[in-house]
């Protein structure tokens, strides 16, 4: 993101009509724009923020058909042969996204793909994800002896799985899309969809409306609740860090077996290769210790690889299906105008594209084969009922423990700076906090559901605990499924 390479566009200008109107310019959104496009239909995307900003430009870039222990949590949950149709998904999503890397000269790096052990404990699940993925088809082997730098107890490997530079990535997207002659909106968010007197879709932004016969949403979270997709997902945040290291970088990708969980991939540079490492993440909005969490995750670096110097830190948000499987279709049964892509369980560069594969296929009458395993309203949903209601008891947990703290009163006090608070004003919530010299104080109230914010000291962000909504100090939405800003109270100070 620091050198990233992506032109500013403009917000939009309303009262234009498309064919299909995407909502989402993440690796989703953008691909599945580029293939309509490419089929002759009229498309835009509409962005919130900018190309890059969200989920995709977070990522650390793997681009892998062994995906952790994904696929004995697939195989478990729905078969082997399901688990089969997944990873056909993923390849073609994988092969996709390679073959437009080399054809627009964008640099990517074959590296081998480890699941490892952190403890003795981690070698069942190792030991599963063999078993899972070989019963699947794919070429994987069981190793003893990593020759790592940092604890490791035998892991499984897939060779030629490839790495990439994400922004590079969606720049070119970008580009390409534009080429066909289909405007990429941004800093314009989408607040609603409804269908007009006409048939139309009418897509209601915070700049004015446009029309569409098809609308795609392929933001992280559907901002949507028709379809209760906010009940379906579980939302995830993740820290990352790179770093120049004084020794030699390993050069497989790693991902822990069990939590915390530590991932670990190189990322080559003309001064040299740097290190990338990410986890120790959490429920978003579910814990007062964010920072701690972050913190913990350059504490591990630091042991295992000593001299370890921290370049840039960053975060990122993802979705885990209560399915497991993502959903990639229609956002009520049997309403093919307002479509889906979500649930990709922190693999959205191969999930993503192959989503995206699915989407343009619908669209056009051409769906892949394996299209029906990411169907959002497929029959074996009904199995996932109870992971989704065990999910949704946490969130009325959340809901209710967060409005029985509203009970006490209010401080005179300001937070200092980096800090926040949420506080009770009469029979108001209020969330106070002081970033860059300025306290700010806005409802504490999620406009989704109501949820009662929590402060995050590592981003400095009010986030949401039912469904991992995320607002900046003065209000303005970050995340999703929320669609408006939080109601700004008062600016109490500013320190020049």
């Amino acid at each position: 993101m620091n050198d990233a390479q992506v032109p500013a566009r403009l917000r939009l200008t309303p009262g234009s009509r498309f064919d299909t109107v995407v909502i989402g310019a993440g690796i989703t959104g953008l691909v599945t724009a580029l293939l309509l496009a490419q089929n002759g239909i009229q498309v835009a995307v509409v962005e919130s923020r900018r190309v890059g900003l969200g989920t995709t430009g977070g990522t650390t870039g793997k681009v892998s058909l062994l995906q952790g222990t994904r696929a004995q949590s697939i195989a478990g949950r729905h078969g082997v042969g399901t688990l089969a149709q997944y990873l056909a998904a993923n390849r073609d999503g994988q092969d996709w996204l390679l073959r437009f890397c080399d054809e627009h000269g964008i640099a990517y790096q074959r590296a081998t793909a480890v699941t490892y052990a952190q403890s003795e404990r981690e070698k069942r699940s190792v030991q599963a994800e063999f078993e899972a993925t070989r019963a699947a088809g794919l070429p994987t082997e069981l190793i003893d002896d990593l020759e790592a730098p940092f604890p490791a107890y035998g892991g499984v490997r897939l060779i030629e799985q490839a790495q990439i530079d994400p922004m590079a990535v969606l720049a070119a997207l970008a580009a390409e899309v534009e080429s066909h002659a289909a405007p990429i909106y941004e800093s314009t968010l989408a607040q609603g969809v409804h269908h007009g007197s006409d048939g139309e879709l009418l897509v209601q932004t915070e700049h004015g409306d446009l029309t569409a016969g098809t609308v795609v949403l392929a933001t992280g979270t559907p901002m949507l609740d028709r379809g209760g997709f906010f009940a379906r997902l579980t939302a995830q945040r993740s820290y990352l860090a790179a770093f120049r290291v004084p020794g030699p970088v390993p050069h497989d990708m790693y991902i822990s077996a069990g939590q915390p969980i530590r991932s670990l991939r190189y990322h080559p540079t003309p001064e040299g290769d740097l290190l990338l490492v990410g986890g120790s993440g959490h429920a978003v909005g579910r814990t007062d210790e964010a920072a701690e969490h972050a913190d913990e995750l350059l504490d591990w670096t630091a042991a295992w690889f000593p001299g370890a110097e921290v370049l840039h830190r960053w975060s990122a948000q993802d979705y885990h299906p209560v399915g497991e499987l993502p959903y990639v279709g229609s956002l009520l049964p049997g309403q093919d105008d307002i479509l889906v892509a979500t649930g990709y369980a922190k693999w959205g560069l191969t999930n993503g594209v192959a989503a995206a594969l699915a989407l343009a296929g619908r669209l056009t009458g051409k769906p892949p084969a394996w299209s029906g395993t990411f169907t959002t309203w497929r029959p074996a949903e009904l199995r996932s009922l109870l992971s989704g209601a065990k999910a949704n008891t946490a969130v009325a947990q959340q809901l209710s423990t967060g409005w029985l703290r509203m009970l006490g009163g209010g401080s005179a006090s300001m937070p200092e700076e980096g800090c926040g608070r949420v506080e009770r004003h009469g029979l108001t919530p209020s969330a106070i906090c002081t970033v860059d010299g300025v306290t700010t104080e806005v409802s504490a109230v999620c406009p989704h559901l109501y949820g009662i914010l929590r402060w995050n000291d590592a981003e400095r962000s009010w986030d949401c605990p039912l469904h991992g909504s995320r607002f900046a100090p003065d209000g303005a939405v970050l995340e999703g499924p929320a669609t408006k800003p939080l109601a700004r109270r008062a600016v109490l100070r500013k320190d020049v």
